[in-house]
């Protein structure tokens, strides 16, 4: 059961100072994104996982359902369209990066099996040929984890947390091909290329 608010617009103002630290080198290790590629960040919220990308003139556009969010992402001078990853407003082929940080558990609307299956064949289809899509999820399958996903079910935001090896299968499934897999003792980063 999914509570009728949105959390995020809720969490918006105060959602940097809590989760606010940059990138790190993983992530943008195995994104590769170089000055004047376009970067998607689908789910990307304020913007916080990009905002440092694109000061480094990789052109970066958040991608969110959450209008609150946004409005912090373009605060800070970043595009940003509302749309749902479930009908990603972009033309096809039309990114040479994609990243989802920590929200693929969120895409749950209108429910989590539909939403999820949907957003993996609408981020393959806007990668452009030899890109990257990179998703970085907390692992469920470690047990450092298993706090947020009771959090999270306490807060009934609907969330599903899918293992890194169903993650993979859902995007093999559509087409894609997993070029990397790293984990940490929380997160998994899983990238694809079409």
């Amino acid at each position: 059961m999914r509570l009728p608010l949105d959390h995020f617009d809720l969490i918006a103002r105060w959602y940097d100072r809590a989760l606010g630290h940059p990138p790190d080198e993983r992530l943008l290790r195995l994104l590769d994104a170089r000055p004047g590629q376009r970067l998607l960040d689908i789910g990307g919220g304020t913007g916080r996982a990009t905002a440092m990308l694109a000061a480094a003139e990789v052109q970066v556009i958040v991608c969110d359902t959450s209008r609150r969010m946004a409005e912090q992402a373009q605060a800070k001078g970043l595009p940003v369209v509302l749309g749902s990853v479930t009908r990603l407003p972009f033309p096809t082929a039309s990114a040479e990066r994609l990243l989802v940080v920590d929200a693929f558990h969120h895409f749950v609307v209108p429910s989590p099996a539909v939403a999820q299956d949907a957003a993996a064949s609408e981020l393959l289809r806007v990668l452009a040929p030899g890109g990257r899509l990179l998703i970085q999820e907390p692992d469920c399958t470690r047990r450092g984890v298993r706090p947020v996903i009771w959090m999270e079910r306490v807060l009934m935001m609907g969330s599903r947390f899918l293992a890194p090896a169903e993650m993979t299968r859902m995007f093999e499934t559509v087409g894609a091909r997993q070029v990397a897999e790293e984990r940490d003792h929380y997160n998994v980063w899983l990238v694809f290329t079409r």
